[in-house]
């Protein structure tokens, strides 16, 4: 298991409030059973789940000089994840409040702040690095350019990439993201993403690695470069808060693969990470080891 992951994208300060009820009452005082701040953001929360469950990682992101940002790398720390690639703006820190209701189901704010401000070294790689992750297409904006050209550069240093998409408030998708699919090994999207960017078979024709769908509860789907599509069905768990699970699953996808797993393999276990991360507040509070990871899925084999 030797070289680490590099996961380049934004981290955000999450401000979690949960049980909003809809509709809220504008002009009045709704009480709620909690608030809390936590590590959000693609690349926080993908780093945060990889690192935990053993893989070495470093994150490559922006930040503003501000206490969101000390409080947010010091849970990327507290994994074991390596933040010496952060670059600072004087750009806030990302941040963004869920409101979360009482089906786990969430409705974001979100403030780009430091991540709408363009890398100033986003080709720098650590001597060891062996793959290369990139957490959000669509979410920071110098990356809906830079992109191509930052897989490229990965995949010229002979790294595996992979990369997942998250949702395109532009409405552009696959003209961003088609120059980027050639350099791709392993593409995340989840459902609505997928229908988005035209459906499987589009991207199929553009990229010639392999397809992950997260399908949420019902688990993923597995499109391989070569082969059968490999339906991996989820655990049925209750959910408390979906922030960050696509996340969370995809960290743990990436570590599985980081020790050399197969694809079905890594799909259930990403499945199983995923179900661990809804059953918390916060996009990585439910987040445990790899050992503990795989005590909990032979305890739901045996008793499902």
């Amino acid at each position: 298991m030797s070289g680490s992951l590099v996961i380049c994208g934004n981290v955000v300060l999450d401000i979690l409030v949960r049980p909003v009820s809809d509709p809220l009452h504008w002009g009045a005082t709704t009480l709620v059973d909690g608030i809390a701040q936590h590590l959000g953001g693609n690349a926080g929360s993908t780093s945060y789940t990889a690192a935990k469950l053993g893989t070495p990682v470093t994150i490559l992101t922006l930040v503003g000089r501000d206490a969101a940002a000390d409080c947010v790398l010091a849970r990327l720390r507290e994994a074991g994840v390596d933040t010496s690639l952060t670059e600072w703006s004087e750009a806030p820190t990302s941040t963004a409040v869920s409101l979360v209701n009482s089906d786990g189901e969430r409705a974001l704010l979100y403030h780009l702040g430091a991540s709408g401000v363009p890398f100033r070294n986003i080709f720098a790689l650590p001597p060891d690095a062996r793959s290369f992750h990139l957490a959000a297409v669509f979410r920071m904006e110098h990356l809906r350019s830079m992109a191509p050209e930052v897989l490229r550069n990965a995949r010229a240093c002979g790294l595996a990439t992979s990369a997942d998409t998250q949702w395109d408030h532009h409405g552009e998708w696959l003209d961003v993201l088609a120059p980027s699919l050639p350099y791709i090994d392993l593409l995340f999207v989840n459902e609505d993403e997928e229908r988005k960017l035209g459906g499987r078979q589009r991207l199929r024709s553009l990229c010639a690695g392999t397809i992950v769908v997260k399908l949420g509860a019902a688990g993923c789907l597995v499109c391989p470069a070569e082969g059968d599509e490999i339906a991996v069905p989820g655990f049925a768990v209750r959910v408390i808060d979906t922030t960050g699970a696509g996340d969370c699953f995809v960290g743990g996808f990436l570590a599985a693969m980081h020790r050399g797993w197969g694809l079905q393999d890594a799909a259930r276990f990403a499945n199983a990470v995923g179900a661990l991360a809804v059953q918390q507040l916060g996009a990585t509070e439910g987040v445990v080891s790899f050992e503990n990871t795989i005590a909990w899925m032979n305890l739901r084999s045996k008793f499902p």
